[in-house]
């Protein structure tokens, strides 16, 4: 597969799940275009496993670098890492990537012309957009070079070292332990060699391995596995365990997300991640976050620290507020005790919008989660350091949430409930994932077991009565909502597949922890299916294209199989199909509705965790459960 990218790619939207795609190994990328006298981001060409072939109508100059290729100009051999000038109606042709990286780049002198979107030439191929068309290239695409402008180095002197045995330097944090894992775990997270799946991609590099114990019995409202935590954004690099599967999330992968992620690669090595080969071997190794900038020999072993950088503790007015290291880019700004508390949503926002109005170079990106923020940077012009001093001083002079009220929009959008392609889902995953997995072979089945119901009728009540608050944008991506419902009776509670579906249809309705998502696109999966529904990213001439904003509340509508694929295949009647209302969401309010609904939610609470805790039990049973260290 190949296909355009540029670098740094697409920032400064990852609050509304879009990735910065890119290069997956950018230091070969960069160094390629500095090599023919570019800037280092200037579009170029990816190549994953093997390149194309590609002749040129105009003479231009090339670089080819990044893995091991057999490489030829008019069928004679040429050298990677260095320009080689291309004469017009020269044939180039590279060939599979066979020994060391998985990877190749071609750079071109002045960079390939490509009309940007969103910022960006990058090619998102899941979502459909930058790059050519918005996929990887095809027998007879034509693309056009910009005008060279640089003075070319010629060739790299320093290129890196490809290998079959990685190395990669972490930090701790944003999740380690002892919260979320045993100190062993952590031990063993550094110990081991991780061997890279072939199911690996540009969203992730997914590992085998050890299986950790875990130092949680369950996640709570989050869901049932240890591995589950309320939704959080991510950080390029941080090594996510979707149950008890690791995958280091790559420049595609996808910004918010319910799993715990104990560490993270540092900016400097995530180059590696583009190079990675189905059966390498993978090492983690711990670095001290002060020393992520020095050359690998001088960096000393870091100190345990969780990945937790400080705390300030609960006050009459303000909860408890835990700053936590997602690499040497993020902080996480986690509110409150892992729970399910609008309270805390309300003051993420709060702290978003006053770190927003302070409009400090080098921050890229505010993403807020359930009960969190992440402060994503540039550590060359804004450290983490300096984050953290600047939200501690903020949190000094937020306002208390029950003061906040925000607009609230009512958006009534179609479901096909149980729609055929989420049964479809379920059946690739029993043939080719997992066939005994408790939520198989219907997940609605499961949802009632789970929840204490007497029939799936009661589950299709409850989602079409329900009004779904938007906490966030992005799970999973392209403005996909993750969303509560307002009134806690209505919050049907599932734990999410382990190990993750391979495929979710676009627009897929699911259930995971306390939470309903709608995928934004094709791709992995872990939440329970309810239905589908129209797409929430809008491709046409609408700016923004996504649909929902945070405390949006959602509304369904039931629509058939085939109503909604008529939807689906006109855009504009699938636009007329959205009704929005204005209004807004004040959480003295919604506090009043609680306890004047105190006794009937304390009710069915009561019973949707004598449900619960059933269905933990046959778990326990049938040898489902990691053993949890108390």
């Amino acid at each position: 597969m190949t296909t355009v990218q540029d670098w740094p790619g697409r920032l400064g939207l990852w609050h509304v799940g879009v990735p910065p795609s890119g290069p997956m190994d950018d230091r070969s990328f960069r160094a390629g275009n500095l090599v023919l006298g570019n800037d280092e981001g200037a579009a170029g060409l990816e190549c994953t496993l093997s390149g194309p072939q590609l002749r040129f109508t105009t003479p231009s100059a090339i670089c080819v670098c990044g893995a091991q290729a057999p490489v030829a100009l008019d069928g004679e051999e040429i050298p990677q890492w260095t320009a080689v000038d291309v004469a017009a109606g020269s044939t180039l042709q590279v060939g599979k990537a066979a020994g060391l990286g998985l990877r190749v780049y071609v750079l071109f002198a002045g960079g390939l012309a490509v009309p940007p979107y969103l910022g960006s030439a990058a090619t998102f191929t899941l979502g459909r957009f930058g790059g050519h068309h918005g996929r990887a290239l095809r027998r007879g695409d034509v693309l056009a070079l910009s005008e060279p402008t640089g003075t070319p180095l010629r060739e790299v002197t320093d290129s890196p070292e490809l290998t079959h045995d990685w190395a990669l330097a972490v930090t701790e944090g944003p999740h380690a332990a002892p919260d979320f894992f045993t100190e062993a775990d952590i031990d063993q997270l550094y110990a081991a060699r991780w061997e890279v799946h072939f199911n690996s991609a540009r969203t992730g590099v997914r590992l085998v391995g050890p299986k950790p114990r875990w130092a949680r019995a369950d996640g709570g409202e989050a869901g049932l596995h240890p591995s589950n935590i309320h939704d959080t954004p991510y950080g390029i690099g941080a090594i996510d365990f979707t149950g008890d599967v690791p995958i280091i999330l790559g420049p595609d992968g996808p910004s918010l997300g319910g799993f715990v992620c104990p560490a993270t690669v540092i900016t400097a090595e995530r180059w590696k991640l583009g190079q990675l080969r189905p059966g390498d071997t993978v090492r983690f190794c711990p670095v001290a976050p002060e020393d992520v900038r020095a050359p690998p020999r001088f960096r000393a072993p870091a100190v345990r620290d969780n990945g937790v950088l400080a705390r300030r503790q609960e006050r009459a007015d303000a909860p408890q507020v835990t700053y936590r290291r997602s690499g040497d880019d993020n902080l996480l700004v986690e509110y409150g005790p892992m729970t399910l508390d609008l309270d805390l949503r309300m003051r993420v926002h709060a702290l978003s919008e006053r770190v927003a109005r302070e409009h400090r170079d080098g921050l890229i990106d505010l993403t807020p989660g359930v009960r969190s923020l992440q402060l994503h940077v540039d550590p060359d012009r804004l450290t983490v350091a300096q984050a953290l001093e600047l939200v501690q001083a903020i949190e000094a002079e937020l306002p208390p949430a029950q003061d906040l009220v925000v607009p609230s929009r009512t958006v009534s959008l179609p479901l096909c409930w149980d729609d055929p392609s989420t049964r479809e889902a379920t059946r690739r995953y029993m043939a080719g994932v997992r066939a005994d997995a408790p939520w198989c072979p219907w997940n609605i089945e499961f949802i009632r077991r789970i929840n204490g119901l007497e029939s799936v009728d009661e589950v299709r009540r409850i989602v079409f009565e329900a009004e779904y608050l938007v906490l966030g944008l992005g799970d999973v991506y392209l403005g996909a909502p993750v969303a509560t419902p307002v009134d806690p009776r209505h919050r049907l509670v599932t734990t999410k597949y382990n190990p993750a579906r391979t495929w979710t249809p676009e627009n897929a309705v699911g259930i995971g922890g306390a939470y309903l998502c709608v995928y934004g696109m094709e791709g992995p999966g872990g939440y329970q299916f309810v239905g589908r529904t129209i797409p929430v990213w809008r491709r046409g001439d609408e700016d923004p294209p996504w649909l929902l904003a945070p405390f949006d509340r959602i509304r369904w509508y039931p629509v058939s199989a085939e109503q909604l694929t008529r939807l689906r295949e006109d855009p504009a009647a699938a636009a007329e199909s959205v009704s929005i209302a204005p209004g807004r969401f004040a959480l003295a309010a919604h506090e009043s509705f609680l306890n004047r609904h105190g006794r009937e939610i304390a009710a069915f609470a009561s019973r949707q965790s004598e449900a619960f805790a059933a269905e933990r039990a046959r778990w326990g049973a049938a040898g489902e459960l990691a053993v949890a260290v108390p």
